[in-house]
């Protein structure tokens, strides 16, 4: 959602790093072509005003001007405020002692309210809780049963009374239903409408009323931009809100949206949804999704998908393999399905510091159709050719070339890459041969918080 902006901005700062020497003028031109980028990204205009002149104040700073490192100073700054616009609250939950734990997700039909139910059932299940769910949209057709297959698609506990067409009363009924059968956490998927009107807001309030909730997350679709920041508004106004998921963060919308919802509506985001599967939902964190913005990665976040997708078990054994020189293409086949697990390529190789300018060229730009060519070469070999590859001569490339649809000259291609990797590999596994399993991903995630929190 970001690319189009991310690129803008990281084309003024390599303008800014061509200068010999910094000025307020050459600093005030930068500050025009950022506020253009906001503008054009759909951020709200008096929030992008206001932090152009933020920004401005701290870059013409003589100390600023006078640094050996001028242009990094007015990154750093504009990351800064940029964080700043998400103001101080943190993305998850608020911390509560009601026992259960009533969560309302609340927004305008279409906005993607049922999945997100799921997927933050999901993420809270990962935290050790334990949800059920419950649908009180009786006006909708279909709008009970979607809930009830994706609940049961991946098992989720789902409420659903029969011929009870009451919201009040089927979302009292799940709270009731979760103390009964001891779930500590109630997900109630409100219903929606085209537009805001007085009923739905007189339903939403007397289901308020009833439950009690410790949560009431307005879910907005961050491709609707401004529009979804004003209904965001309204619900705030008439209902009360205390956090906003963004959904479809994925998308190709400008993504102002974003930027502007803490400062616009004066509550937080706790949560942004990021893709399709269930798993694609993570508590919002401004500076990580500052970082990629700006093109600086974000290695922890790729670390957490990489121990999400990752056993424990296999980590250590491919540790073991790569300590003895014994990584086999039979093991890249496997690392290659691993990150297909961690999520859509290109989002992933958008976590990697000074990688995310690659995605704006498009020979470079991340080809989920690669891996599966690839993986396709391997597999077109016998065992004995993915344990050892260097028994594959040329009538072994032309027949695997054959069997996967390739070229002769792409199999050579992944030949030649593989050799590549084994000898990084086996670098990287001498330096790294006093760790073990687990301990290198808390050790490289220790690293990088010690390095984020530096000013």
């Amino acid at each position: 959602m970001f690319e189009s902006l991310s690129s803008r901005l990281q084309d003024v700062f390599r303008s800014l790093r061509g200068e010999a020497r910094l000025t307020e003028a050459t600093v005030d031109a930068a500050l025009r072509d950022i506020r253009m980028a906001l503008l054009e990204a759909d951020v709200n205009f008096k929030v992008a005003k206001a932090f152009i002149e933020r920004v401005r104040d701290r870059a013409t700073d003589q100390e600023v001007l006078k640094s050996l490192t001028p242009a990094q100073q007015v990154v750093r700054i504009v990351r800064d405020e940029m964080i700043a616009l998400f103001g101080d609250a943190r993305g998850g939950l608020r911390s509560t002692s009601k026992t259960p734990r009533v969560i309302l997700l609340l927004g305008l039909q279409g906005s993607g309210k049922t999945t997100t139910v799921v997927k933050l059932a999901r993420w809270l299940m990962r935290q050790g809780r334990h949800p059920i769910l419950t649908s009180t949209d009786v006006r909708r057709p279909a709008a009970i049963e979607q809930l009830n297959v994706l609940g049961s698609k991946t098992g989720l506990r789902v409420f659903d009374p029969a011929g009870e067409r009451d919201p009040v009363g089927r979302a009292r009924g799940a709270v009731n239903e979760a103390r009964h059968l001891g779930f500590d956490v109630v997900i109630v998927d409100t219903a929606g409408r085209l537009h805001i009107d007085d009923a739905l807001m007189d339903e939403l309030q007397a289901i308020k009323q009833a439950v009690d909730p410790s949560d009431l997350l307005y879910v907005a679709d961050a491709m609707t931009g401004q529009d979804a920041i004003k209904s965001a508004g309204e619900f705030n106004r008439r209902v009360g809100i205390s956090g906003v998921v963004l959904t479809k963060l994925d998308g190709d919308a400008r993504g102002g949206a974003a930027l502007s919802v803490v400062a616009v509506v004066g509550v937080p985001i706790a949560f942004v949804g990021n893709g399709e599967r269930p798993e694609d939902f993570e508590a919002f964190q401004a500076e990580r999704l500052v970082s990629r913005l700006l093109g600086m990665g974000d290695v922890l976040s790729l670390i957490e998908k990489a121990e999400q997708a990752i056993d424990r078990e296999e980590a250590e054994r491919l540790e073991e393999k790569i300590l003895r020189d014994d990584f086999t293409l039979e093991d890249f086949r496997d690392q290659l399905r691993t990150i297909k697990r961690m999520g859509p390529l290109e989002q992933v190789v958008g976590m990697i510091p000074g990688m995310g300018s690659l995605k704006q060229l498009a020979d470079e730009r991340p080809d989920e159709k690669q891996l599966a060519r690839v993986e396709a070469m391997i597999n077109s070999m016998t065992p004995a050719e993915r344990r050892n590859y260097k028994v594959i001569n040329g009538s072994r490339r032309r027949r695997i070339a054959r069997g996967s649809g390739a070229s002769v000259e792409d199999v050579n291609r992944l030949l030649r890459q593989f050799v590549q990797m084994r000898k990084m590999l086996k670098a990287f596994g001498g330096m790294a041969s006093g760790g073990r399993g687990r301990n290198k991903w808390r050790a490289a995630r220790a690293m990088m918080e010690k390095v984020s929190s530096a000013k």
